[in-house]
């Protein structure tokens, strides 16, 4: 079955950066879209960022984070990232990786990201 394992989450200044991870299984990574989600407290869920495929070579993002947030893959390694520069509290949320297999949404477990003083 599909399954995430997400990392890299904690708590951070403004003006930092942070890189969060996960790792899939289940599925063939490599052909599939991927995207990183955000919810903040109270809040829907957002999209943050999705990437195509290495070959297609397509990234978007949410306004609110482009040019400070990166996402990017490795195929070899099953893994989504997204490096997160200039933070600042309105980022503080829990970030999901998310794949649309097979006619459902799948989601990892959520990692927490605060970003505070």
């Amino acid at each position: 079955q599909v399954q995430f394992v997400e990392s890299g989450g904690g708590l951070v200044q403004p003006g930092e950066s942070l890189r969060l991870s996960c790792t899939a299984s289940g599925f063939a990574f490599s052909y599939y879209y991927m995207s990183w989600y955000r919810q903040a407290p109270g809040k829907e869920r957002d999209l943050v960022a999705g990437i195509g495929t290495t070959a297609g070579g397509i990234t978007n993002y949410a306004e609110s984070v482009k040019g400070r947030f990166t996402i990017s893959r490795d195929d070899g390694k099953n893994t989504l990232y997204l490096q997160m520069n200039s933070l600042t509290p309105e980022d503080t949320a829990v970030y999901y990786c998310n794949v649309w297999f097979r006619g459902s949404d799948y989601w990892g477990q959520g990692t927490q990201v605060t970003v505070s003083t």
